[in-house]
């Protein structure tokens, strides 16, 4: 797997053997991005079930300013500060070793990208966004991008934000909300 395009594009990005982590293939990758952006003028992203940190990464090396990943399991945690060393920009990224939950209660400021890929995407989806909304940790103009099986059918809104774009790739879904 590498970084699919920006300042960081074409580096390779390591990621965990098993079950603990799915990464997003290259491919979904370029076309999430794509869908969404392309590119950023500055902004913060979080990424809330970071896994490689790949989707994260991929976001600052196409324009945002600055990283928040969150990721529990420390074999995914190992992964992440090698691949955030890589890009050589390692005070654009915080890493925080905690559940997401935990996480939100902790986070300061508001998000222009939030990237949601949980292990179990609908319910964990529809209560991430709406806790992030009555937290206050969502910008004006947030977009949240949420992967997951193309099997599961988000609900058109949730808390402030209704569903944007939605479209398969393959056995993943991407839907993404905005304000």
């Amino acid at each position: 797997m590498r970084i699919v395009s920006g300042e960081f594009g074409g580096r390779p990005i390591k990621t965990l053997d098993g079950k603990n982590t799915r990464p997003t293939s290259d491919k979904v990758r370029g076309a999430m991005f794509n869908m969404i952006g392309p590119y950023f003028e500055g902004g913060r992203v979080l990424d809330l079930y970071a896994g490689s940190g790949a989707l994260a990464i991929e976001a600052v090396s196409r324009g945002m300013s600055e990283a928040v990943l969150v990721e529990k399991h420390s074999g995914a945690q190992a992964i992440i500060q090698e691949n955030i060393k890589m890009t050589k920009s390692e005070s654009q990224f915080s890493l925080l070793k905690m559940e997401a939950d935990r996480a939100l209660t902790q986070l300061t400021g508001v998000f222009d990208l939030v990237l949601l890929d949980p292990p179990y995407a609908k319910e964990q989806i529809v209560a991430t966004i709406e806790k992030l909304d009555q937290l206050g940790l969502l910008a004006e103009e947030v977009m949240i991008v949420c992967e997951t099986d193309k099997s599961v059918q988000l609900p058109e809104e949730i808390a402030s934000v209704g569903i944007w774009k939605e479209k398969v790739y393959g056995i993943s879904k991407v839907t993404v909300y905005i304000h």
